[in-house]
């Protein structure tokens, strides 16, 4: 059974299954840059919650949980309600279509995630992979 998200022990569990999938391994071998995402509160989840991965060549080599996007200059922040998150990770919501209509905020150079689709989908397919419960 995998930890509930969102908890500091499922961004470790993420962290781990990065650095063990090896299709992942392949798909992102030319990936260089972190990413922020941040989740704003709702009615489940009660305060601003910020991760962070620091993703080079395929693999992860850090993960965080900040108190804001701000602490790292990271080459990507998404911004995201928790509730579209939750979505996301339930497959009921698609990542690339959820960039385009906002409802993942994207900060950086969205030109370089659509040239790199399939890293993207992959890096939510590892995620969907460890997320069992949702709070």
């Amino acid at each position: 059974m995998n930890p509930k998200f969102p908890s500091e022990e499922w961004l470790n569990n993420f962290h781990n299954k990065l650095n063990s999938d090896e299709q992942y391994a392949k798909i992102a071998k030319n990936w260089e840059g972190d990413i922020c995402v941040v989740l704003e509160p709702n009615h489940r989840l009660k305060e601003r919650l910020v991760y962070y991965w620091d993703l080079w060549h395929g693999k992860c080599k850090r993960v965080a949980v900040l108190e804001s996007e701000e602490e790292i200059d990271s080459a990507f922040v998404i911004t995201s309600t928790y509730d579209n998150f939750s979505l996301l990770l339930e497959e009921k919501l698609d990542p690339i279509q959820a960039m385009l209509t906002r409802k993942l905020k994207v900060k950086g150079n969205l030109a370089i995630l659509m040239r790199n689709v399939p890293v993207v989908l992959d890096f939510v397919r590892c995620a969907r992979e460890v997320t069992d419960e949702i709070l």
